[in-house]
């Protein structure tokens, strides 16, 4: 299993990336957030899975190994594939993927080329759950520090939920949403009104 690749950047097109790697060329097909990674004629690293077929075998490049895993998830998914998989994380960033997961945003999810919105659909209900508020915040690799983590408890209330889905219908990533909750619970914000309006007051 290659799941792992450090080399070179020989050449890439709209959809793959061929590193050189001690003399080896890897032709990966990579997500969006690892290409934004990428520069031809520099170095490059590929966090990767492999699939395997009758017909061949074909690498996928992630940027980190919190995107894979989210990979992994989607296309644990009946009637995702890894072509389809990758293509969704290459049309919406692995946050945004996760946050339209958690919020049920099937019409975002069904904007991807080539995905319908049955499969956008079936996405949301096996996923649904599957995917935590921490992996909302790490999905580009990033590992949370204090300033990002939810006061005390992993799980949100159901009001701070509340809050946070109020801030996003204003337009803001769940990841913004969460960082403004808890800084209007830093100034002693209770109750949901509260909670969003210190939040909005803070200044996102």
């Amino acid at each position: 299993m290659i799941s792992y690749l450090r080399g070179r950047v020989l050449t890439t097109t709209a959809e793959t990336v061929i590193l050189d790697v001690n003399g080896v060329g890897y032709e990966a097909y990579c997500s969006g957030g690892a290409f934004k990674k990428i520069v031809q004629g520099e170095i490059a690293e590929l966090y990767t899975y492999l699939q395997v077929k009758e017909d061949g075998v074909t690498l996928f490049g992630f940027e980190s190994p919190k995107e894979k895993e989210l990979f992994l998830k989607l296309i644990s998914v009946s009637g995702v594939g890894p072509k389809m998989g990758i293509s969704i994380l290459a049309s919406l960033s692995a946050e945004d993927f996760a946050q339209a997961v958690a919020t049920a945003d099937v019409k975002r999810l069904s904007a991807v080329k080539g995905l319908g919105k049955k499969t956008a659909e079936k996405i949301v209900l096996e996923l649904h759950g599957k995917i935590s508020a921490a992996e909302v915040l790490d999905a580009s690799g990033d590992r949370m520090t204090a300033a990002t983590e939810t006061p005390v408890q992993t799980k949100l209330s159901l009001e701070d939920e509340d809050a946070v889905a109020a801030l996003m219908g204003l337009g803001f990533t769940r990841s913004e949403s969460l960082q403004a909750v808890k800084r209007a619970h830093d100034i002693g914000a209770r109750g949901v009104e509260e909670i969003i309006m210190k939040a909005l007051q803070g200044g996102m």
